[in-house]
C-alpha cells in the first residue's frame, strides 16, 4: 500500500484561494501557474491589497482547461488559440475542429517518426551481442547516422 501526502484543507467556498491552494486543486505547480500567466494564457481575476494573486472557481476552471490541453500535447501557441475560442461563446466550432485536426496530423507524424526510431534501435540492439567485446553495432549505427548527417566535404578534427 502506498502512502499519500497529507492534503491541505481546502479553502472555504467563496474565499479567494492562494496560488498554492489553486495549484493543489488543479494539479499544476505554482511555478506552472505563474508561467501560464507570464505567457498570457491565463490572468488571475483578482489580487489582494498586497498584490498577491487570488484565485476563484472561474480561475480554477481556466487552469484545468489549460492543463487538459497541455495533456493532449497542444503547444502554448495552440492553447492560446484554444482558450480564446473557449472564452468566445460566439465562436464557430469549425475553427476548433480545424485546430484539433491539424494537431492530430502533427501527433500522427511524430508517432510515425518515433516508430521508425524505435525500429532502427531495435535492429541495432538485435545485432549487438551485449557481451564483453568492445565492438558494438549500436554505437556503430549511431556513428553511421552522424556521418550521414555531416555536410559533404566536412572535415572533423580532434584538435
Amino acid at each position: 500500500m502506498t502512502e499519500s501526502r497529507p492534503r491541505r484543507p481546502l479553502a472555504p467556498a467563496g474565499r479567494p484561494l492562494t496560488i498554492g491552494e489553486a495549484a493543489a486543486r488543479t494539479g499544476l505547480s505554482p511555478k506552472m501557474i505563474r508561467y501560464y500567466e507570464q505567457e498570457g494564457l491565463f490572468v488571475p481575476q483578482a489580487r489582494s491589497a498586497a498584490g498577491y494573486r487570488q484565485y476563484g472557481e472561474a480561475d480554477l476552471h481556466a487552469l484545468r482547461f489549460i492543463r487538459s490541453a497541455r495533456d493532449l500535447g497542444f503547444s502554448l501557441k495552440q492553447i492560446a488559440e484554444l482558450t480564446g475560442l473557449w472564452r468566445d461563446r460566439g465562436r464557430a466550432s469549425a475553427e476548433v475542429k480545424r485546430l484539433a485536426l491539424a494537431h492530430i496530423e502533427s501527433l500522427e507524424a511524430k508517432a510515425t517518426l518515433l516508430r521508425g526510431m524505435a525500429a532502427t534501435l531495435r535492429e541495432l540492439a538485435r545485432r549487438c551481442h551485449g557481451d564483453d567485446r568492445p565492438d558494438c553495432p549500436i554505437l556503430e549505427g549511431i556513428e553511421d547516422g552522424a556521418r550521414a548527417q555531416a555536410p559533404a566535404g566536412a572535415c572533423h578534427s580532434d584538435t
